[in-house]
């Protein structure tokens, strides 16, 4: 997969748009995560430092096409300046008719939350043209956002010649390996809550990999394909068949695809609840199952441990509470000690290993993206990647 990437254009004395994905989490006012602020100051760096002259574009939270304090950009530009070391100068709409004005060398200009227009998720071709006309150079460093064929991802490339971001070019180097030969063993690491976010990935890496260990909400799904009683679990009914056919599916092709052999259960869900480590066959009715159990955590652990390749995505419990945090805890320190290629996605997964103090650093990739890495890791080309190829 070859990209068009920032060493290949010309930026010097340039307008730049970047699209940016500054959707960070926000409590009482306060940025609880700079991860993603963070993972763009590389470009900016590269941009600024080639002489050109900058806006950032990017959505927070679903608005639903209306401006609303709740999701202004305004709120983190301070937050913004600090880690990007410039200074920042908000702009109150992404299309109003003076940012070719403000545009300067001096300071990056940060445009309000693209999501206040509906005309963005519908990838209005009217919208998108407004949207290029003060600049000469888009660059997409969003990849958390690729997935998803909106007016600042794809409509926008009609307009401006575009090319990738460090970022973007980072995540694409880092994870086309996977999608031909990788080193065996490998072990794929599946949790969350629902199948259908997780199907696509599941199903390419059937016959590929050695092993698909299925934890979080996702499992109490698949204990039910196999018979047991969930108690009052979140669970997809209706997607039981579907469990039980990619059950079938990994078991014809080869690939051990292992449910929980243990969970830890409560009758509640809070930060002192008292739990249970049992057996799928012992689950009764009033029981909540929150988290991969003892034995099955170490049986995870052993096979990441032994793996070439490991691909994570999605916690294996509700990890926000320490009583159903072990089961995550301990694959992702598993996978910090395995001596094979580490990749984990998510932003689940990278909050619970920023939680427990888990550096990242001992990944070989932390991915920006969790639904666009799945369909990234399915083969699929991404509707914000295919305009930046070469």
């Amino acid at each position: 997969m070859n990209l068009k990437t920032l060493d290949q254009a010309d930026l010097s004395g340039k307008k730049i748009l970047l699209r940016a994905d500054l959707n960070v989490p926000i409590k009482n006012g306060q940025i609880t995560d700079t991860t993603r602020i963070e993972g763009i100051k590389a470009t900016v760096d590269f941009i600024l430092k080639a002489g050109a002259s900058l806006a950032i574009c990017s959505h927070l939270g679903r608005p639903d096409g209306q401006p609303n304090p709740e999701f202004s950009l305004e709120q983190i530009a301070g937050t913004l300046a600090k880690i990007l070391e410039t200074k920042v100068v908000f702009v109150n709409d992404c299309i109003t008719p003076n940012i070719s004005e403000l545009l300067s060398t001096d300071h990056i200009l940060l445009l309000e939350n693209t999501r206040f227009h509906t005309e963005e998720e519908a990838n209005d071709a009217e919208f998108s043209a407004k949207l290029a006309t003060p600049f000469d150079i888009f660059v997409n460093d969003a990849f958390g956002t690729t997935h998803r064929a909106h007016a600042t991802t794809e409509g926008i490339t009609h307009h401006l010649p575009s090319y990738a971001g460090l970022l973007i070019q980072k995540e694409v180097e880092a994870m086309s390996p996977l999608l031909s030969d990788c080193p065996k063993p490998l072990t794929v690491l599946i949790g969350g809550a629902k199948i259908d976010t997780k199907i696509g990935i599941i199903k390419n890496f059937i016959g590929k990999a050695d092993n698909i260990l299925i934890g979080g909400a996702l499992a109490n799904t698949f204990l039910l394909a196999k018979g047991y009683n969930v108690g009052k679990s979140l669970v997809e009914e209706d997607k039981v068949e579907l469990a039980q056919e990619i059950m079938m599916e990994a078991d014809n092709q080869g690939t051990s695809l292992l449910v929980p052999a243990d969970v830890i259960l409560a009758d509640q869900i809070s930060a002192d609840a008292e739990t249970v480590n049992l057996p799928p066959e012992d689950i009764t009715s009033n029981m909540l199952i929150l988290d991969i159990g003892a034995n099955t955590t170490s049986d995870y652990a052993t096979i990441i441990k032994a793996s070439h390749t490991v691909i994570a995505n999605g916690p294996m419990g509700l990890y926000e509470h320490a009583p159903f945090s072990n089961g995550t805890i301990s694959t992702l320190q598993a996978m910090a000690d395995c001596q094979g290629t580490t990749i984990i996605g998510g932003g689940d997964s990278i909050d619970a290993m920023n939680k427990y103090g888990i550096n990242e650093k001992e990944f070989n990739h932390v991915s920006t993206g969790g639904g666009a890495m799945i369909e990234f890791l399915e083969g699929k080309v991404l509707p914000g990647i295919k305009p930046l190829l070469s």
